[in-house]
């Protein structure tokens, strides 16, 4: 390299290959400014990669894993790095505080950069090779680039598989924060394992946040959810227990009183026409009464829960049977004074049609059938249909 300059005049350098360029006092005085300006600018970045969340949890921790194995390679990488910065930022501090023209040229422009990289494998290196290397300033800042872009999606990836993974083990820690198994063995034997688990994965998480598979914390979250909500459910039972039985115990006598209703108008019934339909049996509820009241006493929340559902099912069926049958015993008296009414309104049609006493021996038959304790209504009903069929037959003909 050749240099020339004077005290004031412009000043001019060249190395073989390139061009020459010239520069006055000013010119390199904000060069200079420019570099450490970049330079400041440089090292806020490092700083900021440093204490990411990314770069923070990666090195606070006994890695295990693709953690590590990347972590491994980056960390060299980031130690590298740091390195390189050190030795650019001196040469720029070199230039900063000196007065020689020259040198500042030749620490600006010039492979003035060195780092130590160690060999290169055999089969690539050098006879020559030190392990080391000599960078200009802006080659310096071009693989200072490409390391910290490297080194900050490592960060950024680290980074957001631990907020992912976290986030559902959050979910989790709340859900099981808000059950409350107490009480119910399964359900405190559940908690325990999905508490475990939580630990469990809390670790894998610690250890290898970029091996952490989201499958197992959604699962989990999955089971801390059922979880919550059947210990909510539990909880209403517990709370809601007294009055449930009460009005268990209030529908198992509307079923006891619907039965008597159901008997009683089949007894009416039966007293004027034949009943072939049977009441349905009453089964006394008092001992499943007693059993859940039991069970509200052991505080056995689920099995109690399932059992005056079913309860409620039963007595509810139940009184709708009875009502059903005490109708079907009001509705034989009514079809017997129905088939009355029909009897009589074709007698008077016969008796227009000047049939009467044709037809005596149906409608005597069928009157017979009708007026007669208890009247059996099928066969009645038969007798009217032939005596109603002759009445209809005689009216057409006229």
């Amino acid at each position: 390299m050749a240099v020339r300059y004077g005290s004031e005049r412009p000043w001019r350098w060249s190395v073989r290959g390139e061009r020459d360029v010239t520069y006055t006092r000013d010119a390199a005085a904000r060069a200079v400014a420019e570099a450490t300006a970049e330079r400041d600018a440089i090292q806020s970045n490092l700083l900021d990669l440093d204490n990411s969340l990314g770069i923070r949890l990666l090195k606070g921790t006994m890695l295990t894993g693709v953690s590590k194995t990347r972590w491994d390679a980056a960390s060299s990488e980031l130690a590298t790095l740091w390195d390189l910065y050190a030795a650019y930022s001196a040469i720029i501090s070199e230039a900063a505080g000196s007065r020689d023209l020259a040198r500042i040229t030749t620490l600006m422009t010039g492979p003035s950069v060195q780092v130590t990289r160690g060999p290169r494998p055999l089969a690539e290196r050098d006879l020559a090779d030190t392990g080391t290397d000599r960078l200009t300033l802006a080659a310096a800042r071009t693989r200072m680039r490409a390391q910290f872009a490297d080194i900050a999606a490592l960060a950024a990836a680290t980074e957001k598989a631990w907020n992912d993974a976290a986030a559902q083990l959050e979910v989790v820690a709340s859900d099981l924060a808000r059950t409350d198994p107490s009480g119910d063995d399964a359900l405190t034997a559940e908690a325990a394992a999905v508490r475990r688990e939580l630990g469990g994965l809390r670790d894998a998480l610690n250890a290898d946040p970029l091996g952490i598979a989201p499958g197992p914390a959604a699962a989990l979250a999955e089971r801390a959810a059922g979880l919550a909500a059947r210990a909510a459910e539990v909880a209403a039972v517990r709370d809601n227990a007294d009055a449930r039985i009460a009005a268990a115990g209030r529908a198992a006598a509307t079923a006891r009183a619907g039965h008597a209703d159901a008997v009683a108008a089949a007894e009416r019934a039966a007293v004027k026409v034949i009943v072939r339909d049977q009441v349905p049996p009453f089964t006394d509820p008092s001992p499943r009464l007693a059993a859940v009241a039991d069970l509200r006493a052991a505080g056995r929340w689920t099995r109690l829960a399932a059992d005056l559902d079913a309860l409620d099912r039963d007595l509810a069926a139940a009184i709708a049977q009875f009502k059903d049958a005490e109708r079907r015993m009001a509705g034989l008296l009514a079809s017997r004074d129905e088939l009355r009414g029909l009897l009589g309104a074709y007698k008077a049609k016969a008796a227009r049609l000047g049939a009467i006493e044709d037809l005596a021996t149906l409608y005597d038959a069928a009157r017979e059938l009708l007026w007669t304790a208890p009247c059996d209504l099928d066969v009645a009903e038969q007798a009217v249909q032939r005596y109603q069929h002759e009445v209809l037959t005689r009216g057409a003909r006229r």
